[in-house]
């Protein structure tokens, strides 16, 4: 955790704050950890843990225009961040003007400020220090709080809401909060994920100013959520920004708040009212867990870099598989094509690996370009490959492809039949991807990779099939196995096989 101000409550200061109310205003103006505990006193039934004063002091400070926060259940984050900073933000030193909170729905975000209005009502020594404030409905059927001695205003509003161009007079928003927009629906699938990032990205953003706070909260729902994505390009420096994780018990076993927990006992009763350990691990200890039923985990993947793919030679033998699942109609509804290509590498020691190659195909095509693309892919791979082979399934039209490269005078390529479902197939691979036996490039496959991870939740499954016929080609066929060794005589290395031919 980084370093943070020593942030305590002097008791005689807080009883001058008490009696008098220029004292109490100017204080609570000052520093955020003052107005908190004095204003939302009735929420702090714990001590005060590290990690939130942490929080505390990010919000406290200016020089950071961009922090994402992602915190266990129960942490208090949205209390700090969403109504008491909220309100400080205005009412305070940094005096903004117009602050937009958006939730992931327009119930979620009449809550919030329902959660903000309640406090301002029954807070009388807030009202009466800061008030008056009132609440009217906006052209953009949101809603809105108006301070009108300051001149300023707080808007909730959901992601369903379009409000491009929203502005409190002449003031754009210069503070944005978005708080739990993201749910287990929402991120099922790759069209779900990108949505919400290009809202965020194309109407959300450019609602504010360069100098508008951007602030995001919620859990790590999924490996290409929006808080990962933010997460990897703070990590990559693809951008500026703050992104902090407090889980309740962190990686080195050490509760984030002794306070409320004090106990391993204590955390454990937590956990028993919890309805499954999914939720447990998900939303207490902010590991990403995917849906029930998973076949491939992302642990599981292991990957090469490509300047370390093996190249055929007197001592590596390269076989190379082209795996292709066909899609004929080119409609916006219909699946793609992909055709996966795959090298079973055997070196001198006889360890078989597979590497899967960057850039696999995965668009829309017709028959004709489809069979280009496979003649194309062949004709590369025969340049550093001993063998290659096209590889598709025998299942209807599908079929005629086959007989089409074969016409053509294409002879490497082979109708396969396909064992089981399309979840069977992918099993079949599970051992070879665990075990390290499959490699995937660093880069390049990463919507390969997607379809494995999330079976049966991404829409389209078409780069799995095409992956599964190669790898499951190369696995039913045992002769390609440790059958083959290498003799050295002297400089030369000779392939023989186990019926001694050269």
């Amino acid at each position: 955790m980084s370093q943070i101000p020593n942030y305590t409550l002097d008791e005689d200061i807080i009883e001058k704050m008490f009696s008098d109310k220029k004292i109490r205003t100017n204080i609570n103006r000052e520093s955020f950890w003052y107005f908190f505990h004095f204003y939302f006193a009735h929420y702090i039934t714990y001590p005060t843990a590290d990690f939130q004063k942490e929080i505390i002091h990010l919000l406290e400070s200016d020089s950071t225009t961009s922090i994402n926060i992602v915190a266990f259940r129960g942490s208090g984050k949205s209390t700090i961040v969403t109504t008491a900073y909220l309100l400080w933000s205005i009412l305070g030193k940094q005096q903004k003007k117009f602050g937009v909170v958006f939730g992931q729905t327009r119930s979620q975000a009449k809550q919030h400020m329902n959660n903000i209005r309640v406090e301002l009502e029954s807070n009388s020594l807030l009202r009466s220090d800061l008030g008056p404030f009132q609440e009217d409905s906006d052209e953009w059927g949101s809603y809105s709080l108006v301070f009108s001695k300051l001149n300023a205003r707080i808007t909730v509003a959901s992601t369903e809401q379009s409000i491009r161009g929203i502005r409190h007079g002449s003031h754009r928003p210069d503070l944005i909060i978005c708080d739990d927009v993201e749910d287990m629906q929402s991120t099922k699938t790759k069209e779900g994920r990108d949505k919400t990032y290009n809202w965020l990205r194309g109407e959300v953003i450019p609602l504010g100013d360069v100098s508008t706070r951007l602030i995001i909260i919620g859990n790590l729902l999924h490996e290409d959520s929006l808080l990962m994505k933010i997460k990897s390009q703070i990590e990559k420096k693809e951008t500026s920004g703050i992104f902090k994780s407090y889980p309740l018990v962190d990686n080195s076993g050490y509760c984030l708040w002794e306070g409320k927990y004090p106990s391993g006992q204590a955390i454990e009763n937590e956990r028993m009212k919890i309805a499954n350990e999914i939720s447990w691990q998900r939303e207490y200890l902010l590991n990403i867990i995917p849906s029930d039923g998973q076949v491939i985990f992302h642990e599981w993947i292991k990957y090469y870099k490509y300047e370390e793919l093996p190249k055929k030679g007197s001592n590596t033998l390269v076989f190379s598989y082209i795996g292709v699942d066909l899609a004929i109609s080119q409609k916006d509804t219909a699946d793609y094509t992909a055709i996966v290509t795959a090298h079973l590498v055997i070196g001198k020691d006889n360890i078989h690996r597979v590497y899967i190659l960057p850039k696999p195909v995965n668009k829309k095509m017709g028959f004709p370009e489809t069979s280009a693309t496979c003649k194309s892919i062949l004709f590369s791979e025969k340049d550093r490959s001993h063998v290659s082979k096209i590889l598709v399934e025998k299942i209807g039209y599908q079929d005629a492809l086959v007989q089409q490269l074969q016409n053509e005078g294409i002879p490497d390529v082979e109708g396969i039949t396909p064992i089981g479902d399309k979840r069977t197939r992918l099993t079949l691979t599970s051992n070879m991807i665990q075990s390290g036996q499959v490699l995937f490039p660093e880069s390049g496959c990463e919507d390969l990779i997607n379809q494995i991870v999330h079976f049966e939740v991404e829409k389209h499954d078409d780069l799995v099939d095409a992956f599964t016929i190669a790898v499951n080609y190369i696995a039913s066929h045992p002769y390609r196995e440790p059958r083959i060794t290498f003799i050295n005589l002297g400089r030369r290395n000779i392939r023989q096989d186990d019926d001694g031919d050269f």
